[in-house]
């Protein structure tokens, strides 16, 4: 357990990083804050406020609960790809993926898989 609280540790604000809820759902998160105990981080589709313990990786929010299983770093591309959405849908922007958002979202759904924590 030791080196993934390390590994916990490194998430930063501006850092995205992946998780998995307790009914599947895939939770692509941007940290928003970090305190000594909390990664406090928002989806990044959804925008729902989420509230990690750093040490663990898990959270809880409302029925459901969920828990950090990468934090590998994105291509750049990607990256900038993913905080252009979550960027237009912070403000409420047309909700429709482009297709370069379209392209990171498929990324994604196999490289933080392929890069677990």
């Amino acid at each position: 357990m030791r080196d993934r609280t390390d590994a916990l540790r490194t998430l930063g604000i501006g850092d995205i990083f992946h998780g998995e809820g307790s009914n599947g759902a895939s939770l692509l998160c941007l940290v928003t804050g970090v305190t000594e105990t909390t990664i406090e981080a928002r989806t990044m589709t959804s925008q729902y406020a989420l509230e990690f313990d750093r040490r663990t990786g898990t959270c809880v929010w409302g029925k459901g609960a969920g828990t950090i299983d990468s934090i590998a770093l994105l291509p750049d591309e990607i990256r900038d790809a993913l905080l252009g959405l979550d960027r237009r849908y912070r403000v409420g922007d047309d909700a429709t993926l482009s297709d370069r958002e379209k392209r990171a979202l498929i990324y994604v759904a196999s490289f933080y898989p392929a890069n677990p924590v």
